[in-house]
């Protein structure tokens, strides 16, 4: 028959604690368990670092792109200042032009007219 003899691992004298089979069993499956329980403690530990650090790396590219929102509004802003602004003298380029159309009518008429009356004088 097998002897399940065992040590204590704090302990630091020579004492030697006989386990009884069953007792024998338990302890090894404890310990297996326990071996099995570090390394999940262990993975779930390296995977909440990286979801962490996921998290981290979404929430900078959320602020990015916050930042971009933000500067193609005011790009926008500033296109539909110049728009305004663009309309405004188109619209006073078409005034000017229509009284400058006026005025050179007027004066081709009056050119005329002095014309006639410079040659009726004349004569």
């Amino acid at each position: 028959m097998m002897s399940w003899n065992s040590f204590s691992q704090s302990v630091t004298d020579s004492t030697q604690i006989q386990l009884t089979k069953p007792v024998a069993k338990l302890v090894i499956k404890d310990l297996i368990q326990f071996d099995g329980l570090s390394q999940e403690m262990e993975t779930m530990q390296v995977i909440l670092t990286e979801t962490n650090n996921k998290l981290n790396t979404q929430g900078e590219l959320v602020s990015n792109l916050k930042i971009q929102v933000l500067n193609y509004q005011s790009i926008i802003e500033k296109k539909d200042q110049q728009f305004s602004t663009q309309e405004e003298l188109s619209k006073r380029l078409q005034q000017d032009l229509k009284k400058q159309k006026i005025r050179t009518k007027l004066m081709g008429g009056a050119g005329i007219a002095i014309a006639i009356a410079a040659a009726v004088l004349i004569n």
